[in-house]
């Protein structure tokens, strides 16, 4: 194996990975506030992050390692179909903007730390706060293992075979969230996202240059996506249009119901400091724009790949020098390491408070919670890690997708209350679980695609699954409260 190591850029990859490591164990002391003491300190970083550090934060972790790998290999894949992410993440910093700072303020006048606290703290149901819980915990499992993923493919560029590496680096990875919660991640998302800036605006000045210009680049995809036919191409095929509109629209309202997303609005210092970051959030949408272009580049480079996930380590294999690479590959992989982190964080805030304390130890003490969310924190990374190891890659893809529906199905519980307590526990835990049943069936019946079909008059609409539960779930929400509030009458109450 030596012989196919690239020494410079695993050298180059090392320097900053003991870097970032480095500020990992240094966070537990940056910032205020005894770490162990309080899990508002530990699992939210002590309430207190202003508009940069948010925005870093959340950038971090909502732009994972995997999606620098996985869009550019989907439009690699199937041309115009795989910027799918781009309206998507134009569509939800709106919902940001208006929903989010709402959600802050009944959090921090309420201490919650979890969507399933807000639930239980706006409907009082200990069934309905359960199955948010769960379903924030299992939705976030894959996703963790799909950074490691990530983290595999670059490691693999570089040479390394085998296991160890990752392993290596989850170990320190488990060490410095477990000393300095939160805050690690948010400390190191300022070099993560500076690094990945770096190398995606160095990227798509140079490769083109390289590759005779955009004109070049596009034409090479126009010519491979004309000889692979089918679906693929630069442009959307006219029957793409409503299942590439209900991906996008799905995929954005899902976005911020998941743990690690609403563990950074959470940690925020105030509702202005949500809205400023749903105003300065977008510059990453620029970026993933971007990002998904090399996957254009990589026909003009000729790069040919077994699996798509190698199609942007390969590029810069390639056009790059082997420092530039190895510093590109560090960048992706502390792009895995922040998202992990804090995902593995929000997971262990929803164990800790809304199983945990709810179901074994209800007098539990604010340092007796900070203590079980540290080792929750490493029992999802274990499982992450095990997800990663000893199953096919396919099964962490396929579990993502599902993992997206299920979180997807939250939406009603966690967001209606914000506006409106004409909804039931009852409906909405009946309108959660037909949602979750339709869904995954059906996602399952069609080979775990993230697609549904159905035909009405006559004509096939093709549309994303999860939205398509979201809409049955939120009918039998409403049909079930109409009917429950028709049998057990009450007055209206003022949104909390």
């Amino acid at each position: 194996m030596s012989d196919q190591i690239d020494w410079t850029a695993l050298s180059v990859f090392i320097f900053f990975f003991l870097l970032v490591t480095v500020m990992g164990f240094f966070a537990a002391r940056w910032k205020s506030g005894p770490v162990s003491e309080h899990l508002d300190e530990w699992g939210l970083g002590g309430r207190q992050f202003g508009t940069w550090i948010t925005w870093f934060l959340v950038g971090g972790d909502f732009y994972t390692a995997y999606t620098v790998i996985a869009v550019p290999a989907l439009v690699y894949a199937v041309g115009a179909y795989g910027f799918f992410a781009l309206p998507y993440t134009i569509l939800v910093y709106p919902f940001v903007f208006a929903v989010m700072p709402l959600l802050w303020k009944v959090a921090h006048a309420k201490g919650h730390v979890t969507a399933a606290d807000v639930v239980m703290g706006t409907y009082s149901s200990r069934a309905l706060e359960l199955v948010v819980a769960l379903t924030g915990i299992v939705a976030t499992m894959p996703y963790i293992a799909l950074q490691l993923i990530g983290m595999g493919v670059v490691i693999k560029a570089i040479g390394l075979d085998g296991e160890l590496p990752i392993v290596a680096a989850f170990i320190v990875l488990a060490l410095y969230t477990y000393s300095s919660g939160l805050r690690a991640p948010a400390l190191i998302a300022f070099v993560k996202d500076i690094m990945i800036y770096i190398v995606v605006l160095v990227a798509v000045v140079v490769v083109p240059a390289k590759l005779g210009g955009y004109a070049a680049v596009f034409s090479a995809a126009n010519d491979a996506f004309t000889a692979k036919g089918g679906a693929t191409g630069l442009i959307l095929k006219p029957a793409q249009f409503l299942p590439y509109a209900t991906l996008a629209f799905g995929s954005a309202l899902a976005a911020f119901m998941y743990p690690h997303t609403l563990t950074g609005i959470f940690a925020s210092k105030s509702a202005d400091t949500i809205r400023k970051n749903a105003i300065l959030l977008p510059a990453y949408t620029l970026l993933l724009g971007l990002i998904a272009l090399l996957g254009y580049m990589a026909y003009a480079a000729h790069i040919k790949v077994t699996s798509n996930n190698d199609v942007v380590p390969m590029l810069f294999k390639v056009l790059f020098p082997s420092w530039f690479a190895g510093f590109a590959f560090s960048a992706i992989a502390i792009g895995a390491l922040v998202p992990a982190a804090v995902m593995s964080i929000g997971a262990a805030n929803l164990f800790t408070r809304n199983i945990w304390k709810s179901y074994v130890n209800p007098d539990i003490s604010h340092a007796g919670e900070a203590s079980v969310a540290k080792i929750a924190s490493l029992v999802v990374k274990v499982g992450a890690l095990a997800f990663t190891i000893f199953l096919p890659t396919q099964y962490a893809l396929d579990l993502q997708l599902l993992g997206g529906l299920w979180i997807l199905q939250t939406f009603p519980s966690l967001v209606f209350g914000l506006f409106t307590r004409w909804f039931r526990a009852e409906g909405l835990l009946l309108g959660w679980a037909a949602g979750i049943a339709w869904g995954s069936w059906t996602a399952w019946s069609n080979g775990l695609k993230p697609l549904a079909t159905i035909n009405l008059g006559g004509v096939s609409y093709v549309f994303y699954v999860g939205l398509g539960a979201l809409i049955l779930n939120v009918v039998v929400a409403v049909i079930a409260t109409a009917l429950v509030g028709m049998l057990s009458p009450r007055r209206a109450v003022a949104p909390s």
